[in-house]
């Protein structure tokens, strides 16, 4: 159950950067991690969630409303 959570908050994380390299920053890990773990997360909830590119990371539109779930959630478990 931990892990699914840290997976979603790091899904969040990417999507308000829109980057796997800024978020891994922001979270004090490594790009390929935060990749993997996106990855993780897609392949447990079997949706894919971000669009990537060599060049730019956007989110799918069920991404858009993972994320739409996610924020109040998430964000009272923050405060």
């Amino acid at each position: 159950m931990r892990e699914e959570l840290s997976d979603l908050a790091l899904f969040m994380t990417v999507a308000e950067f829109r980057s796997f390299t800024r978020a891994a920053a922001q979270l004090g890990m490594s790009q390929s991690a935060v990749s993997h773990a996106v990855r993780r997360l897609e392949s447990s909830v079997g949706i894919k969630l971000v669009n990537r590119t060599s060049r730019r990371v956007s989110t799918t539109d069920a991404g858009e409303k993972l994320l739409a779930a996610l924020r109040p959630g998430l964000g009272m478990i923050s405060a």
